[in-house]
């Protein structure tokens, strides 16, 4: 897979520009309408441009974060509670329409729910998101390191690949995550953190 770091200027410019098809109010629609024909430039402009909107919180915990965290712990999800939990997840994804993590569990839910059509478009936009990431570097350098917005969206990424990891650190703008020596074929995945880094007070 081709890595190219995403050049962030460039994409302010094309998300600002209402005539671009990478205008943000524009594809931020798109995704949360579960648009299946979104492309992978699409997806990179939606994935980094968030950076650049005023929502943008990346160290601020969701309103709804102490509910949604029960059903990531795989308690209270019942039959009956299905659509419950679908209006919950629907509701932090309202509060960030790029939390990964919350996405990828409605679909799960929507697929519980027996609604493989609608679980199928989530999961798409999921993918579409995820990568964004994948293609941003190699993780195998900070210098190549796979860029993320949150920190979430670390583990959600070595939860894909169902990788654990033994220890997080800093090492400049990057975050490595350190694996069980021996446990896998490379050491660890370093993350480029430089988008929101430093970013605390905000």
């Amino acid at each position: 897979m081709e890595f190219k770091a995403p050049d962030y200027a460039a994409i302010q410019k094309n998300i600002e520009d209402k005539n671009s098809e990478f205008y943000y109010p524009k594809l931020l629609k798109r995704l949360k309408q579960s648009d299946t024909l979104l492309t992978g430039n699409q997806y990179r402009h939606l994935y980094f441009g968030y950076t650049f909107q005023k929502e943008y919180q990346p160290y601020k915990t969701g309103k709804k974060a102490e509910e949604a965290a029960k059903y990531y712990r795989g308690e209270g999800i019942s039959q009956k509670d299905l659509s419950k939990g679908i209006q919950l997840f629907r509701d932090v994804l309202d509060e960030n329409p790029l939390d990964l993590r919350a996405m990828n569990y409605l679909a799960y839910l929507y697929h519980l729910n027996n609604d493989d059509n609608t679980a199928k478009k989530i999961a798409g936009n999921f993918h579409g998101l995820l990568s964004a990431i994948l293609t941003s570097g190699d993780g195998l350098t900070c210098e190549t390191g796979f860029h993320v917005i949150s920190v979430t969206d670390e583990y959600v990424l070595l939860n894909r690949f169902q990788m654990e990891t033994q220890s997080q650190s800093l090492e400049g703008k990057c975050d490595y995550q350190e694996f069980e020596k021996g446990k896998y074929k490379i050491p660890g995945f370093y993350f480029n953190i430089s988008r929101f880094y430093g970013r605390i007070l905000d």
